[in-house]
């Protein structure tokens, strides 16, 4: 019978916020709230943490969860979970980033969907509904076929309006099929083990963004569109925006 895992990358050191998986959130690091919320929104599917560093490890062995050790040389998250798989040894496995406190069921289950219709990979878009955050470059944009594929991921803003320029304002964001990139993915485990011998993409290494050497090589990314809201905290500024929904 196939089965379903998911598996948590985690890395220790952040360059835009030093340590922030254990950054103290209402006295807890941010990874544990991660972790609570996954076992509480998904408890069907096993969950694995794939860490680079026994400081991340420790508080999540002492609260319960599973940990697998990885090598600290990966350089991407997708490398970390396939040598972490090679342990679980799933059919399917989904890549939930591990600075998403606000995660939800009907996400991890729309992955779990695409890959269960064939999908070779999956991942999340929602719309954009405000133009600071559509011009924002740590904002990744995606822009899709017909049947809800991806047909490229980029910093850059698109579409990109040549009636209007630089004129947008969020009324048109809205109206138009403007679609922010959110860090969740799910892989079969075929293109999962494959993904670190393939050839890095020159877009990938322009943009930095690893899911264009997937599409680069040939493979579909197909994605399901989420309008749940999420805080990715990826600054300290993301941080306190959590604690303050914590305390909302």
């Amino acid at each position: 019978m196939a089965t379903t895992a998911i598996i948590v990358p985690c890395r220790l050191e952040s360059t835009r916020f030093p340590r922030k998986l254990l950054h103290p959130i209402k006295g807890r690091p941010l990874l544990l709230w991660v972790a609570e919320r996954i076992r509480t929104q998904t408890p069907e599917f096993p969950l694995y943490f794939a860490v680079d560093h026994e400081l991340l490890g420790e508080p999540l062995r002492a609260a319960g969860f599973s940990v697998i050790a990885t090598n600290p040389a990966h350089q991407s998250g997708t490398d970390r979970i396939a040598e972490a798989n090679r342990q679980v040894g799933a059919d399917r496995v989904i890549n939930v980033q591990a600075d998403e406190p606000l995660v939800t069921a009907a996400q991890i289950r729309a992955l779990a969907a695409l890959l269960e219709g064939g999908a070779p990979m999956a991942t999340l878009v929602t719309p954009f509904t405000r133009v600071v955050d559509f011009y924002n470059p740590n904002q990744v944009k995606v822009v899709l076929r017909a049947d809800g594929r991806a047909l490229y991921f980029s910093r850059s803003r698109m579409p990109f309006s040549r009636d209007l320029g630089l004129t947008i304002d969020d009324a048109w964001v809205q109206a138009n099929p403007c679609y922010k990139h959110l860090g969740l993915y799910g892989y079969r485990a075929d293109l999962l083990e494959k993904f670190a011998s393939l050839p890095a993409g020159r877009y990938e290494q322009i943009e930095k963004l690893e899911q264009l050497r997937v599409l680069e090589n040939g493979y579909d990314i197909s994605c399901a569109v989420t309008e749940d809201p999420t805080i990715g905290v990826d600054t300290p500024e993301d941080a306190k925006k959590f604690e303050q929904w914590l305390g909302a």
